[in-house]
């Protein structure tokens, strides 16, 4: 004979099913069982339930705004070197990660610094965090991007190109520096600041201070609007520090040229011996 609760149990899946409710479906069961033995009323059990299915949908959420942020890996604030650039405040970067109402106002950050200076690092760890709190994040090389907004403007798609980037809280373009002189690239970039003027957030890292900022955009006109437009709601970090990677290469090949932690006074002689020379 076919037990009713089989039945029901059945018939429960399928309409989890049908619901969308996949956590739900997956968990339903054994907090059922631990309510009945604990004596859990009704509302305790459907808060229960329900929140782990709104977590998963959180965690679910994270994970393809994460695959669709294309974060370069590895680049975290717990990782970032705040003490090497002393000029950064750390507290003022978690605010900012927060999230605050700078993003819902379409503000900007912008980072100058020479290259190796962190500006990369700190960009995607912010882009990093956001994601975690909730924002969509793009990150891009901004070569990349003009590129491909260069194509999406030969067939004719340019400002639907831009507006699907509207999906996107904060657009992270890396290395302005590196856009190439010519004035078709300049202006699709120009239209994509434009775009997001006072809507839509853009994080911009670059080598160049502003006064330079002629040798990416040829126009004077629209180097001066374009900078108009970046600046007019913006968080500007100066990170003119020695470059973490050369300073990285620096240590490492003073730690090659240490003796070892526990050599003999004859295998110190023979490390020491080429310097004596050389002195």
């Amino acid at each position: 004979m076919t037990n009713p609760n089989d039945i029901d149990a059945g018939r429960l899946s399928i309409l989890l099913n049908e619901l969308r409710l996949p956590a739900i479906k997956m968990l339903w069961a054994d907090f059922a069982e631990q309510a009945d033995r604990e004596g859990w009323p009704a509302a305790r059990f459907l808060s229960v339930i329900t929140e782990h299915e709104l977590a998963e949908r959180d965690r679910r959420r994270i994970e393809r705004h994460l695959s669709e942020a294309r974060l370069p890996p590895g680049k975290t604030l717990d990782s970032f070197a705040f003490d090497a650039v002393p000029m950064i405040s750390k507290a003022q970067i978690m605010a900012m990660t927060a999230g605050d109402s700078w993003l819902a106002k379409g503000a900007n950050v912008l980072m100058f610094g020479p290259p190796g200076g962190g500006k990369s690092h700190l960009a995607a760890a912010i882009g990093l965090a956001l994601v975690e709190n909730g924002w969509r994040v793009l990150f891009t090389r901004t070569t990349d991007l003009v590129q491909k907004l260069q194509v999406a403007r030969r067939e004719l798609q340019l400002e639907s190109a831009i507006n699907k980037l509207d999906k996107f809280d904060l657009l992270i373009l890396d290395d302005l520096a590196y856009v190439a002189k010519d004035q078709a690239e300049t202006s699709v970039l120009f239209e994509l600041i434009s775009a997001r003027y006072e809507r839509r957030s853009i994080l911009l890292t670059a080598n160049q201070p502003f006064g330079e900022w002629n040798r990416v955009f040829p126009d004077p006109a629209m180097t001066l609007a374009a900078v108009d437009r970046l600046v007019h709601h913006a968080t500007i970090f100066e990170m003119n520090v020695e470059s973490y990677r050369r300073r990285s290469a620096m240590e490492a090949k003073r730690q090659r040229a240490r003796p070892p932690v526990y050599a003999t006074i004859n295998e110190a002689a023979q490390i020491d011996a080429p310097r004596q020379l050389e002195e």
